[in-house]
């Protein structure tokens, strides 16, 4: 029996914790294909290289998992996958992530997570983004990956449109303290953003982002 072509990215760059372990649970299922940013893409939302080269490099060759570093946005990540190395191939099941950090509300606009995942969905293959309340870069995963083999089975096993795009968002937490998937619609908040301006040593004026999440549904 033919196993399923799974597609993997994300948008937290091809070392990432969350990128790496959905990776290796994703090869349980089926064959895994996956191409990542070389370096952090996050808040790249649909963005597409357009003016300068893509280098493609394999990372890791086995039987059923090949991942690839790609020096470009996680939407061209997918189009790498879908116009280039998958061309011709039946993908199965499109995945983003786990993104460390909640990808919920307005953030769904902003996400390169999301972005990738949409660009799944656009040429036609059923596609997930996976992300967990946790910014830190060794966040403890076992809760959101559970919830990620859940989300496999049920894709792989079930009918859906062609062009499902589902953003599932994972509290932070262990396995047990999630009490299951809930559907809901996107809440509304915004960004409060503000820029911290500092100076350099030559006394140029340079800024960081900064900001908080307003939550407009309290």
């Amino acid at each position: 029996m033919t196993k399923p072509l799974i597609f993997i990215t994300n948008d937290d760059g091809v070392n990432a914790k969350g990128f790496r372990q959905l990776v290796d649970v994703a090869a349980h299922y089926g064959r895994v294909v996956a191409i990542a940013p070389a370096e952090v893409q996050s808040g790249k939302s649909n963005a597409i290289t357009m003016f300068k080269p893509l280098f493609l490099q394999k990372v890791v060759d086995e039987p059923d998992k090949q991942i690839y570093s790609l020096t470009g946005t996680p939407v061209d990540c997918a189009k790498m996958a879908f116009d280039h190395l998958l061309l011709g191939e039946k993908v199965a099941l499109s995945l983003s992530g786990i993104n460390h950090g909640s990808n919920a509300g307005i953030n769904v606009l902003y996400s390169g997570t999301m972005g990738a995942a949409m660009e799944g969905s656009f040429y036609g293959c059923p596609s997930v983004g996976l992300s967990i309340d946790d910014h830190d870069a060794d966040a403890d995963l076992d809760g959101a990956l559970e919830i990620a083999k859940m989300m496999i089975e049920k894709m792989l096993s079930t009918q859906f449109d062609e062009q499902v795009c589902l953003n599932v968002n994972v509290p932070k937490g262990r396995p047990e303290e999630l009490k299951g998937v809930r559907v809901c619609r996107q809440t509304r908040g915004f960004w409060r953003e503000e820029y911290d301006c500092r100076q350099d040593p030559r006394g140029n004026d340079y800024f960081w982002l900064q900001g908080a999440f307003c939550n407009a549904e309290p």
